[in-house]
């Protein structure tokens, strides 16, 4: 499907004939879905971490579990703040990409650690990580920043397990 709207400047991605989510909507059949994520949008939308950071570290976590919904998403919702192409192209090899910022590299180091299996005998966050992603966010936005990646690991769940319809933004149809 295609928004045609001409007062919005997102569209959803054509699926293909047939292509329907895996499962309902599951906000149909828990209708406190709803509230859960309003407050998790609540939470980390308090300004203390920028939101295109949000959206590259949800960007990026799309891109590990490898979900398209996630990442034409978050790819989307960076369009649409005027991140450039190169940036949006760089996330999945941001390490030695030259279009981020020491906080955004921090941050990206930090949901990778989360959501990537540590070396043997080696805890996923260490505190040299810890501590470079303290130096560049305080307690507030720190606090913030795990919260989006706990917000992103709660819409992991669903995507990969509803399968919903890529789309650019959420204002879009997603469920079938």
């Amino acid at each position: 499907m295609t928004n045609t709207d001409s007062t919005t400047a997102t569209t959803t991605v054509d699926a293909p004939k047939g292509s329907l989510s895996r499962m309902p909507n599951p906000g149909e059949f828990v209708p406190e879905l709803n509230d859960i994520s309003a407050a998790l949008f609540r939470a980390t939308g308090n300004r203390s971490v920028p939101r295109a950071t949000m959206s590259l570290v949800h960007l990026r976590a799309g891109q590990i579990v490898g979900n398209t919904y996630l990442t034409i998403l978050n790819t989307g919702f960076l369009r649409k703040a005027g991140q450039s192409e190169e940036r949006i192209t760089a996330v999945s090899s941001w390490q030695d990409a030259p279009y981020f910022t020491d906080a955004e590299r921090a941050a990206l180091a930090l949901v990778e650690a989360t959501l990537q299996p540590a070396p043997h005998g080696r805890e996923r966050v260490s505190d040299e990580l810890y501590a470079e992603v303290a130096k560049h966010y305080d307690e507030k936005a720190l606090a913030t920043l795990t919260i989006a990646i706990g917000q992103i690991n709660f819409f992991i769940a669903l995507a990969v397990i509803g399968k919903p319809q890529p789309v650019a933004s959420l204002a879009d149809e997603q469920w079938d």
